[in-house]
């Protein structure tokens, strides 16, 4: 009899194999992060976290040719796997880690780093693709068989409030107009509405906003079922903000912006940015957007 791997529904990945995947990342990242070159961990990132990590290592290494002097090695530790069984590919997993990133360590506002990896193929390496920060209550149960395997959440699930593949189109036009009503308030939903509306005009520039699903490739919403049968998902969006200036009123650059930059600023500047949001699904009700982690990719004056 011939078993066929694309279609025999199994762990995406052995338990020891995705602690060499994040430690294979965590090295390279640290070695992009000392020198500021991007080259160093391109074969480990992708998706949003790859798109905005390369442009900041990007950015910096034309600002900071001689690597970065505030450089210290982002340790990972206490690491819990959350590994699915499914067929076919992409495979992927979620870490559960600690992260010497945080100001509180152990205290009431610690963080827990998840970082999602992805694998495209039995030739290809494993890639961080999403990362998002959670307070160490926040970071849910998940739904787990008898053999401590996690449970993936189809693209187009109907038992869930909002389907996995509707999320990021959903976000993009709840940040343009306020609909559709999916998503419950909060600091990434109304509060950044409110905070766009409440900057748009300010000492004569004016900001005009624009918001598009990224749901391609590396870039699909990967989830994994929660012990409450909602969901914990991953997606991605792609924000873009318009500057147009008044005669006379001068659009400032940063230099790490500048080496991002194409064409002239002379009375518009649009700022491009990718986001990588954490989502609590539930299977009646509203969206919790949990975690928007979010970095620049390109300017361009005008």
């Amino acid at each position: 009899m011939t078993v066929h791997g694309e279609r025999e529904v199994v762990p995406s990945a052995t338990k020891a194999e995705a602690a060499e995947a994040l430690t294979a990342f965590t090295d390279a990242y640290n070695r992009a992060d000392k020198a500021y070159d991007p080259a160093l961990d391109a074969g480990r990132v992708t998706g949003a976290f790859g798109a905005t990590t390369q442009a900041g290592f990007t950015a910096r290494h034309v600002t900071s040719p001689g690597g970065n002097p505030q450089h210290t090695d982002l340790t990972l530790t206490d690491a819990k796997y959350t590994i699915p069984r499914q067929a076919g590919w992409p495979r992927w997993f979620v870490a559960d880690t600690d992260s010497n990133r945080d100001q509180d360590d152990k205290g009431p506002n610690d963080t827990r780093w998840l970082l999602l990896f992805l694998r495209g193929g039995p030739q290809q390496g494993w890639k961080l693709a999403y990362l998002s920060i959670l307070g160490v209550k926040d970071v849910p149960a998940f739904k787990t068989d008898q053999d401590g395997w996690a449970e993936p959440v189809r693209p187009d699930d109907p038992s869930l409030a909002v389907a996995p593949k509707d999320l990021s189109a959903d976000y993009a036009s709840y940040l343009q107009d306020g609909r559709p009503p999916v998503f419950a308030d909060g600091e990434h939903t109304s509060g950044w509405r409110e905070a766009r509306q409440k900057n748009a005009v300010r000492s004569g520039r004016i900001s005009q906003f624009l918001d598009q699903p990224l749901n391609e490739g590396d870039f699909a919403p990967l989830g994994l079922r929660t012990a409450d049968n909602g969901a914990l998902i991953f997606f991605a969006a792609r924000h873009f903000e318009r500057q147009t200036a008044a005669k006379g009123v001068r659009l400032d650059v940063s230099p790490d912006e500048k080496a991002l930059m194409s064409g002239e600023v002379k009375s518009s500047l649009t700022r491009e940015w990718i986001s990588n949001e954490l989502a609590r699904v539930p299977a009646q009700g509203r969206v919790v957007l949990a975690n928007r982690v979010q970095g620049l990719v390109s300017l361009k004056g005008e």
